[in-house]
């Protein structure tokens, strides 16, 4: 049997629904405080009669004082507590007058005095309606404050999300410009047929990038699919210099990360180790779980960081002539990225490998996507598919 799946509603979600809740809860509760006291100090149960007149009273009130409250809550300081210090006694003085009216009325010896009955319920009316004042302005600046916060809080994430896509935004330029120079190389050189292949490998590319959301995340697998559409670009400008091992452990491959994360780091690993030697490297990508992270590899058997152009490579730069020529969005770019997606929990180190070459080393939260809740009466024509 499907469970429906209940979320939880805040109880300020709806403030208008609170107040009643908490209006009805309060007055509520102190007619029941006065019902039992008065029963426990003898009187007829017919004095209940006013005692309840004496709750609606100060409920009917308190409505009143909740409007001009609202008024008054997000003016100044000077105005606000000034005021209230001017509505709140006179409140409590209508609350006294009524209540002693009504309690002089069902007065059979008229022994006590109407002056005396006044005082004795301006006291009390004093603490409820002023307990009920001071909790109203302290839940409705605890609500703004709340609201503030979670303003505060979208306006975050969508900085954050700007910041994400705006750096992944860099990535399809910098990608075109370095694939349109080989195509146009080609060109020149009349291989049209390896050219065309280009092209077509190059849109297959671009339509899986469109497809994505900038600021999306995807699985590990997908994510090594994509890494191959690129490589296969790029292994028609080596050839055999470019050679590639992904070594994907399958308790890794559902796991979670920012869309495009691992394809500057291949494009920097050929830039610096297999473009500048004459027998190319090799560029290996790994994944695996390490207790809750997911650890992924970027490796090359390349010079690494003991050529000339290791600051270069680092700051992600290429260089022909003395004229830059990269946009410079490598390893700084993948680095952001991660600082925007995972804040203080990830881990992104550059390691120089004793047998020589670079390695990037990436670790991030692991994560799966969430499976959709399942629909009730949908198990049985699913098991008969199956065995169809």
């Amino acid at each position: 049997m499907a469970v429906l799946p209940i979320t939880p509603a805040p109880f300020f979600g709806n403030k208008n629904q609170a107040f009643w809740r908490l209006q009805a809860i309060g007055w509520g509760g102190a007619l029941l405080l006065r019902a039992m006291s008065s029963i426990a100090g003898g009187q007829q149960w017919s004095f209940l009669v006013f005692v309840a007149i004496e709750a609606v009273t100060g409920f009917s009130i308190s409505l009143i004082l909740a409007v001009i409250y609202r008024q008054l809550i997000n003016r100044r300081p000077l105005v606000t507590w000034g005021v209230t210090a001017l509505v709140l006694p006179l409140a409590v003085m209508l609350y006294a007058f009524i209540d002693a009216w009504v309690f002089s009325l069902g007065q059979n010896d008229g022994d006590t005095s109407f002056t005396r009955l006044l005082i004795g319920v301006f006291y009390l009316n004093a603490t409820l309606l002023g307990a009920w004042s001071a909790l109203y302005y302290m839940i409705n600046f605890y609500v703004q404050v709340e609201e503030q916060n979670d303003q505060m809080l979208q306006l975050e994430n969508q900085a954050t999300s700007a910041q994400l896509a705006m750096l992944r935004y860099q990535l399809n330029p910098h990608f075109l410009f370095n694939t349109l120079n080989s195509i146009s190389t080609l060109v020149l050189l009349k291989q049209t047929e390896p050219a065309n292949a280009m092209l077509t490998r190059l849109s297959s590319f671009l339509r899986y990038t469109l497809a994505n959301e900038p600021t999306g995340r995807v699985t590990v697998a997908q994510e090594v699919e994509t890494l191959k559409l690129y490589l296969d670009i790029e292994r028609m400008r080596f050839e055999e210099r470019l050679r590639t091992r992904f070594e994907i452990d399958e308790a890794a491959m559902p796991g979670l990360l920012p869309s495009l994360l691992l394809q500057p780091l291949v494009e920097n690993a050929i830039k610096y180790a297999v473009s500048p030697q004459e027998a190319g490297a090799e560029i290996t990508v790994t994944a695996q779980l390490i207790g809750p992270a997911l650890r992924i590899t970027v490796s090359d058997t390349g010079p690494g960081l003991q050529s000339g152009a290791a600051d270069n490579r680092l700051a992600g730069v290429t260089f022909d002539g003395g004229e830059q020529v990269s946009t410079g969005v490598g390893l700084a770019n993948t680095r952001d990225r991660l600082a925007q997606a995972y804040g203080e929990e990830h881990r992104f180190e550059i390691v120089d490998p004793p047998e020589g070459g670079f390695c990037v080393l990436i670790e991030i939260p692991f994560e799966k996507r969430e499976a959709p809740p399942p629909i009730a009466g949908a198990g049985a024509p699913q098991l008969a598919v199956a065995a169809s």
